[in-house]
C-alpha cells in the first residue's frame, strides 16, 4: 500500500491530538465530524470517517408516535400477529434461499 500522505502531530498531556487539516480534508470531515480508529494486530492504526447513522425526521416522528402509544396503550399496542398474515408471509419467502454470510454481489450504498 503506497502512502498518499503522512502528517505528525503532538499528544497532549490530556491525551488529545489535533487532526491535522489535510488529514481531515483526506478523510472528508470538518467540526464536529467523526472519526473511526482501527488497530490492527501488528499495532498499526488506521483512521477513517466514521459511519454517520441515518437521520430521517419522518421515520424519527414516527418512532416516536410508536413509543408514545405502547407507553399509553401498553395493553393493545402490540398484538400477536395474525396466522393469516403469517401464512402468507411465509408463503412468499418458500424456496427463497438466504446465507446471511454470503458475499454480496455489486455496488452497495450504505
Amino acid at each position: 500500500m503506497g502512502t498518499l500522505l503522512k502528517e505528525d502531530c503532538r499528544i497532549t498531556s490530556k491525551g488529545q491530538t489535533t487532526v491535522p487539516k489535510a488529514v481531515r480534508q483526506a478523510l472528508g470531515v470538518d467540526y464536529g465530524g467523526r472519526i473511526t480508529f482501527y488497530v490492527d494486530d501488528a499495532r498499526r492504526v488506521y483512521v477513517e470517517k466514521a459511519a454517520e447513522e441515518a437521520s430521517d425526521p419522518v421515520i424519527y416522528g414516527f418512532l416516536q408516535f410508536l413509543a408514545r402509544d405502547m407507553a399509553s396503550n401498553p395493553g393493545t399496542s402490540i398484538v400477536p400477529l395474525p396466522v393469516s398474515l403469517r401464512d402468507r408471509m411465509a408463503a412468499l419467502v418458500e424456496g427463497v434461499d438466504v446465507s446471511l454470510d454470503a458475499e454480496i454481489d455489486g455496488d452497495v450504498a450504505l
